[in-house]
Protein backbone atom coordinates (compact mmCIF):
# COMPACT_ATOMS: atom_id res chain seq x y z
CA UNK A 1 0.00 0.00 0.00
CA UNK A 2 1.24 3.50 -0.96
CA UNK A 3 1.87 5.89 2.00
CA UNK A 4 -2.20 8.06 1.82
CA UNK A 5 -2.10 12.05 1.90
CA UNK A 6 -3.28 13.31 5.30
CA UNK A 7 -7.47 13.82 5.59
CA UNK A 8 -7.61 17.47 4.13
CA UNK A 9 -10.48 18.65 5.54
CA UNK A 10 -8.72 18.58 9.36
CA UNK A 11 -6.57 21.33 7.83
CA UNK A 12 -9.17 23.78 7.97
CA UNK A 13 -9.93 24.11 11.73
CA UNK A 14 -8.38 26.89 11.98
CA UNK A 15 -10.73 28.57 9.18
CA UNK A 16 -13.89 27.02 10.79
CA UNK A 17 -13.19 28.40 14.60
CA UNK A 18 -12.48 31.83 12.40
CA UNK A 19 -16.12 31.46 11.03
CA UNK A 20 -17.93 30.10 14.51
CA UNK A 21 -17.00 33.04 15.98
CA UNK A 22 -18.99 35.26 13.71
CA UNK A 23 -21.65 37.27 15.57
CA UNK A 24 -24.72 35.20 13.64
CA UNK A 25 -23.06 32.27 13.55
CA UNK A 26 -21.45 29.31 11.28
CA UNK A 27 -22.56 29.25 7.44
CA UNK A 28 -21.02 25.59 7.04
CA UNK A 29 -20.78 25.49 2.92
CA UNK A 30 -17.31 23.30 2.71
CA UNK A 31 -19.10 19.64 3.08
CA UNK A 32 -21.43 18.91 0.26
CA UNK A 33 -23.71 16.86 3.01
CA UNK A 34 -27.39 16.48 2.53
CA UNK A 35 -29.53 18.61 5.52
CA UNK A 36 -32.89 18.09 4.20
CA UNK A 37 -35.16 15.02 5.14
CA UNK A 38 -34.69 11.77 4.02
CA UNK A 39 -37.89 11.14 1.39
CA UNK A 40 -41.14 9.75 3.15
CA UNK A 41 -41.40 7.06 0.48
CA UNK A 42 -37.78 5.81 0.92
CA UNK A 43 -38.07 5.66 4.88
CA UNK A 44 -41.58 3.76 4.16
CA UNK A 45 -39.47 1.45 2.05
CA UNK A 46 -36.49 1.20 5.36
CA UNK A 47 -39.12 0.39 8.17
CA UNK A 48 -41.02 -1.86 6.18
CA UNK A 49 -38.06 -3.85 5.41
CA UNK A 50 -36.75 -3.90 8.95
CA UNK A 51 -37.07 -7.27 10.47
CA UNK A 52 -34.27 -9.03 8.27
CA UNK A 53 -33.18 -11.46 10.29
CA UNK A 54 -31.43 -13.32 7.15
CA UNK A 55 -28.19 -12.35 5.53
CA UNK A 56 -29.05 -9.99 2.59
CA UNK A 57 -27.90 -10.31 -0.89
CA UNK A 58 -24.33 -9.38 -2.00
CA UNK A 59 -25.62 -9.02 -5.59
CA UNK A 60 -28.30 -7.05 -4.81
CA UNK A 61 -31.83 -8.79 -4.97
CA UNK A 62 -33.39 -9.11 -8.30
CA UNK A 63 -36.39 -6.54 -7.31
CA UNK A 64 -33.42 -3.62 -6.60
CA UNK A 65 -31.40 -4.78 -9.87
CA UNK A 66 -34.02 -4.36 -12.15
CA UNK A 67 -35.33 -1.33 -10.64
CA UNK A 68 -31.90 0.07 -11.17
CA UNK A 69 -32.33 -1.18 -14.80
CA UNK A 70 -35.32 0.81 -14.99
CA UNK A 71 -33.86 3.56 -13.58
CA UNK A 72 -31.22 3.88 -16.06
CA UNK A 73 -33.52 3.74 -19.52
CA UNK A 74 -35.92 6.36 -17.66
CA UNK A 75 -33.42 8.97 -16.49
CA UNK A 76 -30.29 7.98 -18.15
CA UNK A 77 -30.83 7.49 -21.75
CA UNK A 78 -29.83 3.80 -21.29
CA UNK A 79 -32.24 1.75 -22.50
CA UNK A 80 -31.41 -2.29 -22.08
CA UNK A 81 -29.27 -2.01 -18.83
CA UNK A 82 -29.02 -6.17 -17.99
CA UNK A 83 -29.93 -6.44 -14.57
CA UNK A 84 -26.60 -8.72 -13.87
CA UNK A 85 -24.03 -5.98 -14.46
CA UNK A 86 -25.79 -4.04 -11.28
CA UNK A 87 -24.42 -4.23 -8.27
CA UNK A 88 -25.66 -2.20 -5.12
CA UNK A 89 -22.44 -0.52 -2.95
CA UNK A 90 -21.99 0.60 0.65
CA UNK A 91 -22.29 4.22 -0.92
CA UNK A 92 -20.28 5.01 -3.96
CA UNK A 93 -17.02 6.32 -1.59
CA UNK A 94 -16.40 3.09 -0.85
CA UNK A 95 -16.16 1.85 -3.95
CA UNK A 96 -14.57 4.54 -5.28
CA UNK A 97 -11.50 3.30 -2.48
CA UNK A 98 -11.70 -0.17 -3.33
CA UNK A 99 -12.17 -0.44 -6.88
CA UNK A 100 -8.35 -0.76 -8.16
CA UNK A 101 -7.99 -3.51 -5.15
CA UNK A 102 -10.99 -5.62 -6.64
CA UNK A 103 -10.09 -5.29 -9.82
CA UNK A 104 -6.91 -6.78 -8.98
CA UNK A 105 -4.39 -3.75 -9.50
CA UNK A 106 -1.19 -3.51 -7.66
CA UNK A 107 2.55 -2.83 -7.67
CA UNK A 108 3.52 -1.49 -11.23
CA UNK A 109 -0.42 -1.09 -12.37
CA UNK A 110 -1.58 2.77 -13.10
CA UNK A 111 -4.78 4.04 -12.37
CA UNK A 112 -5.96 7.45 -14.16
CA UNK A 113 -7.22 9.89 -12.37
CA UNK A 114 -8.75 13.64 -13.35
CA UNK A 115 -6.62 16.91 -12.50
CA UNK A 116 -8.62 18.55 -10.08
CA UNK A 117 -10.79 15.39 -8.47
CA UNK A 118 -12.29 14.13 -5.31
CA UNK A 119 -9.13 13.06 -3.47
CA UNK A 120 -10.73 9.19 -3.40
CA UNK A 121 -9.75 8.05 -6.41
CA UNK A 122 -5.72 9.16 -5.91
CA UNK A 123 -6.33 7.07 -2.47
CA UNK A 124 -8.32 4.26 -3.90
CA UNK A 125 -5.13 3.46 -6.63
CA UNK A 126 -2.86 3.97 -3.21
CA UNK A 127 -5.01 1.48 -1.22
CA UNK A 128 -4.17 -1.06 -3.84
CA UNK A 129 -0.55 -0.19 -4.25
CA UNK A 130 -1.57 0.94 -7.68
CA UNK A 131 0.44 4.11 -8.76
CA UNK A 132 -2.38 7.08 -9.44
CA UNK A 133 -1.72 9.27 -12.65
CA UNK A 134 -3.28 12.74 -13.37
CA UNK A 135 -4.71 12.47 -16.55
CA UNK A 136 -5.66 15.35 -18.05
CA UNK A 137 -6.38 14.50 -21.46
CA UNK A 138 -5.94 11.42 -23.82
CA UNK A 139 -2.80 12.98 -24.81
CA UNK A 140 -1.25 13.45 -21.04
CA UNK A 141 0.06 9.79 -20.99
CA UNK A 142 2.20 10.23 -24.62
CA UNK A 143 2.57 7.35 -26.70
CA UNK A 144 1.70 4.23 -24.42
CA UNK A 145 3.66 1.47 -22.93
CA UNK A 146 3.39 -1.80 -21.14
CA UNK A 147 4.74 0.74 -17.80
CA UNK A 148 2.31 3.91 -18.84
CA UNK A 149 -1.04 2.62 -20.04
CA UNK A 150 -4.19 2.74 -17.23
CA UNK A 151 -5.40 -0.24 -16.34
CA UNK A 152 -8.32 1.68 -14.57
CA UNK A 153 -9.37 5.50 -15.83
CA UNK A 154 -11.41 7.53 -13.48
CA UNK A 155 -13.79 10.02 -14.98
CA UNK A 156 -15.90 12.34 -13.08
CA UNK A 157 -19.04 13.41 -14.84
CA UNK A 158 -21.01 16.05 -13.25
CA UNK A 159 -17.17 16.65 -11.87
CA UNK A 160 -16.93 17.18 -7.92
CA UNK A 161 -15.75 19.93 -7.29
CA UNK A 162 -15.77 21.80 -10.73
CA UNK A 163 -19.09 21.16 -11.92
CA UNK A 164 -18.15 20.42 -15.63
CA UNK A 165 -19.73 17.75 -17.41
CA UNK A 166 -18.46 15.85 -19.78
CA UNK A 167 -20.54 15.85 -23.07
CA UNK A 168 -21.09 12.58 -25.39
CA UNK A 169 -18.84 13.05 -28.00
CA UNK A 170 -16.15 13.30 -25.58
CA UNK A 171 -17.50 10.35 -23.75
CA UNK A 172 -17.39 8.35 -26.58
CA UNK A 173 -13.89 9.30 -28.13
CA UNK A 174 -12.90 8.43 -24.01
CA UNK A 175 -14.52 4.84 -24.68
CA UNK A 176 -12.96 4.39 -28.32
CA UNK A 177 -9.17 4.99 -26.62
CA UNK A 178 -9.72 2.49 -23.95
CA UNK A 179 -10.88 -0.16 -26.08
CA UNK A 180 -8.48 0.28 -28.37
CA UNK A 181 -5.92 0.23 -25.27
CA UNK A 182 -7.44 -2.51 -23.00
CA UNK A 183 -8.37 -0.25 -19.79
CA UNK A 184 -11.24 -0.22 -18.11
CA UNK A 185 -13.26 3.41 -17.61
CA UNK A 186 -14.87 4.11 -14.36
CA UNK A 187 -17.34 6.52 -14.64
CA UNK A 188 -18.30 8.49 -11.47
CA UNK A 189 -21.94 10.00 -12.23
CA UNK A 190 -23.49 10.90 -8.62
CA UNK A 191 -23.98 13.97 -9.71
CA UNK A 192 -26.32 13.65 -13.38
CA UNK A 193 -29.55 14.61 -12.01
CA UNK A 194 -28.63 17.48 -10.83
CA UNK A 195 -27.83 19.04 -13.87
CA UNK A 196 -28.16 22.36 -14.29
CA UNK A 197 -28.31 22.93 -17.97
CA UNK A 198 -31.80 21.99 -18.77
CA UNK A 199 -34.37 18.87 -17.63
CA UNK A 200 -32.29 16.49 -18.94
CA UNK A 201 -29.42 14.19 -16.46
CA UNK A 202 -25.93 14.45 -17.33
CA UNK A 203 -24.78 11.73 -20.46
CA UNK A 204 -23.87 8.59 -18.80
CA UNK A 205 -20.98 6.33 -20.06
CA UNK A 206 -23.46 3.44 -20.81
CA UNK A 207 -25.14 6.22 -23.33
CA UNK A 208 -25.75 3.80 -26.42
CA UNK A 209 -24.09 7.24 -28.24
CA UNK A 210 -21.17 7.15 -25.98
CA UNK A 211 -20.65 3.09 -26.07
CA UNK A 212 -21.99 2.04 -28.93
CA UNK A 213 -24.65 0.25 -27.71
CA UNK A 214 -22.02 -2.45 -25.42
CA UNK A 215 -21.01 -1.57 -21.84
CA UNK A 216 -18.01 -3.96 -22.37
CA UNK A 217 -15.20 -2.45 -20.17
CA UNK A 218 -17.41 0.06 -18.55
CA UNK A 219 -18.45 0.77 -15.16
CA UNK A 220 -21.29 3.75 -14.13
CA UNK A 221 -20.98 4.52 -9.84
CA UNK A 222 -23.80 6.20 -8.55
CA UNK A 223 -24.57 7.48 -5.47
CA UNK A 224 -28.18 7.94 -4.05
CA UNK A 225 -26.89 10.35 -1.04
CA UNK A 226 -27.41 13.76 -3.17
CA UNK A 227 -30.65 13.49 -5.23
CA UNK A 228 -32.51 11.40 -2.37
CA UNK A 229 -31.10 13.07 0.31
CA UNK A 230 -29.52 9.46 1.51
CA UNK A 231 -26.09 10.06 2.71
CA UNK A 232 -26.96 8.11 6.30
CA UNK A 233 -28.06 5.00 4.52
CA UNK A 234 -24.95 4.46 2.35
CA UNK A 235 -27.01 3.81 -0.76
CA UNK A 236 -25.09 3.77 -4.14
CA UNK A 237 -24.57 1.16 -7.16
CA UNK A 238 -22.21 0.10 -10.06
CA UNK A 239 -23.55 -1.12 -13.10
CA UNK A 240 -22.06 -1.70 -16.36
CA UNK A 241 -19.83 -4.24 -17.97
CA UNK A 242 -21.63 -8.28 -16.52
CA UNK A 243 -18.07 -9.62 -16.67
CA UNK A 244 -16.47 -6.85 -14.65
CA UNK A 245 -19.58 -6.97 -12.47
CA UNK A 246 -19.16 -10.82 -11.77
CA UNK A 247 -15.19 -9.98 -11.14
CA UNK A 248 -16.21 -7.49 -8.27
CA UNK A 249 -18.95 -9.45 -6.81
CA UNK A 250 -16.59 -12.48 -6.31
CA UNK A 251 -14.45 -10.29 -4.38
CA UNK A 252 -17.08 -8.94 -2.36
CA UNK A 253 -18.88 -11.89 -1.36
CA UNK A 254 -15.83 -12.96 0.44
CA UNK A 255 -14.63 -10.03 1.83
CA UNK A 256 -18.39 -9.51 3.11
CA UNK A 257 -19.19 -6.25 1.18
CA UNK A 258 -23.13 -6.28 1.21
CA UNK A 259 -25.50 -3.63 1.58
CA UNK A 260 -28.13 -4.14 4.46
CA UNK A 261 -31.32 -5.51 3.51
CA UNK A 262 -33.39 -2.69 4.43
CA UNK A 263 -31.23 -0.07 3.08
CA UNK A 264 -31.44 -2.73 -0.52
CA UNK A 265 -35.38 -2.29 -0.11
CA UNK A 266 -34.89 1.73 0.20
CA UNK A 267 -32.73 1.82 -2.76
CA UNK A 268 -35.83 0.32 -5.14
CA UNK A 269 -38.08 2.79 -3.41
CA UNK A 270 -35.58 5.63 -4.64
CA UNK A 271 -34.86 4.87 -7.89
CA UNK A 272 -38.39 4.11 -8.37
CA UNK A 273 -39.90 7.41 -7.57
CA UNK A 274 -39.03 10.32 -9.69
CA UNK A 275 -41.31 13.29 -7.86
CA UNK A 276 -38.81 13.57 -5.13
CA UNK A 277 -35.86 14.01 -6.97
CA UNK A 278 -37.41 16.88 -8.45
CA UNK A 279 -38.43 18.72 -5.19
CA UNK A 280 -35.21 18.48 -4.02
CA UNK A 281 -33.37 19.59 -7.27
CA UNK A 282 -35.83 22.70 -6.91
CA UNK A 283 -34.73 23.21 -3.59
CA UNK A 284 -30.71 22.87 -4.51
CA UNK A 285 -31.52 25.37 -7.69
CA UNK A 286 -33.14 28.09 -5.31
CA UNK A 287 -30.19 28.27 -3.00
CA UNK A 288 -27.58 28.26 -5.94
CA UNK A 289 -29.86 31.29 -7.41
CA UNK A 290 -29.11 32.96 -4.08
CA UNK A 291 -25.81 32.00 -3.52
CA UNK A 292 -24.17 32.40 -6.80
CA UNK A 293 -25.16 36.43 -7.33
CA UNK A 294 -24.04 36.99 -4.04
CA UNK A 295 -20.50 35.26 -4.97
CA UNK A 296 -20.26 37.23 -8.34
CA UNK A 297 -21.00 40.44 -6.06
CA UNK A 298 -18.26 39.91 -4.19
CA UNK A 299 -15.92 39.68 -6.50
CA UNK A 300 -15.86 36.00 -7.35
CA UNK A 301 -16.15 34.55 -10.62
CA UNK A 302 -17.47 31.39 -11.16
CA UNK A 303 -16.41 28.24 -13.77
CA UNK A 304 -17.78 25.60 -15.01
CA UNK A 305 -20.47 24.84 -12.25
CA UNK A 306 -22.91 23.48 -14.97
CA UNK A 307 -24.07 20.42 -12.66
CA UNK A 308 -23.74 19.09 -8.77
CA UNK A 309 -24.10 20.86 -5.83
CA UNK A 310 -20.69 23.15 -5.89
CA UNK A 311 -20.17 26.70 -7.13
CA UNK A 312 -16.29 26.24 -8.64
CA UNK A 313 -15.40 30.15 -7.52
CA UNK A 314 -12.47 31.67 -7.78
CA UNK A 315 -10.68 35.86 -7.31
CA UNK A 316 -7.61 34.29 -9.22
CA UNK A 317 -5.82 34.16 -5.65
CA UNK A 318 -4.58 31.35 -3.88
CA UNK A 319 -7.33 29.42 -2.45
CA UNK A 320 -6.54 30.10 1.36
CA UNK A 321 -6.75 33.71 0.83
CA UNK A 322 -10.03 33.16 -0.10
CA UNK A 323 -11.00 30.85 2.18
CA UNK A 324 -10.00 33.28 5.21
CA UNK A 325 -11.79 36.01 3.50
CA UNK A 326 -14.82 33.68 3.44
CA UNK A 327 -14.07 32.34 6.94
CA UNK A 328 -14.07 36.27 8.32
CA UNK A 329 -17.25 36.71 7.31
CA UNK A 330 -18.66 33.26 8.95
CA UNK A 331 -18.64 31.32 6.16
CA UNK A 332 -16.58 28.39 5.85
CA UNK A 333 -15.62 26.61 2.06
CA UNK A 334 -13.15 24.03 0.84
CA UNK A 335 -10.02 25.44 -1.29
CA UNK A 336 -9.59 23.52 -4.24
CA UNK A 337 -6.19 23.09 -3.47
CA UNK A 338 -7.89 19.87 -1.64
CA UNK A 339 -8.70 18.57 -4.85
CA UNK A 340 -5.46 18.92 -6.73
CA UNK A 341 -3.16 21.44 -7.34
CA UNK A 342 -4.80 22.56 -10.86
CA UNK A 343 -7.46 23.54 -8.58
CA UNK A 344 -5.20 25.83 -6.00
CA UNK A 345 -6.87 29.41 -7.13
CA UNK A 346 -10.42 28.14 -6.78
CA UNK A 347 -12.88 27.32 -3.62
CA UNK A 348 -15.47 25.08 -3.66
CA UNK A 349 -18.85 26.37 -2.12
CA UNK A 350 -21.13 23.84 -1.17
CA UNK A 351 -25.53 24.44 -1.98
CA UNK A 352 -25.96 21.72 1.19
CA UNK A 353 -26.83 24.34 3.79
CA UNK A 354 -30.58 25.51 4.77
CA UNK A 355 -32.39 27.96 3.03
CA UNK A 356 -32.30 30.07 6.04
CA UNK A 357 -28.42 29.71 6.47
CA UNK A 358 -27.69 29.87 2.64
CA UNK A 359 -29.80 33.54 3.01
CA UNK A 360 -27.08 34.27 5.72
CA UNK A 361 -24.20 33.94 3.93
CA UNK A 362 -25.71 35.73 0.91
CA UNK A 363 -26.45 38.73 3.26
CA UNK A 364 -23.36 38.55 4.72
CA UNK A 365 -21.65 38.62 0.99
Amino acid sequence: MGSLPDFPWDSLAPHRATAVAHPDGLVDLSIGTPVDPTPAVVQAALVAAADAPGYPFTSGTRELREAVSAWFARRRGVPGLDPAGVLPTIGSKELVAWLPTLLGLGAGDVVGIPAVAYPTYDVGARLAGATPVVVDGLTALGPLTQANRPKLLWLNSPSNPTGAVLGVPHLAKVVAWARDHGVVVASDECYAELDWSGDTATPSILDPRVCDGSHEGLLAVYSLSKQSNLAGYRAAFAAGDTALVARLLEVRKHAGMIVPAPVQAAVVAAVSDDAHVGAQKARYAARRARLRPALEGAGFRIDHSGAGLYLWATRDEPALTSVAWLADRGILVAPGSFYGAAGARHVRVSLTATDERVEAAASRL
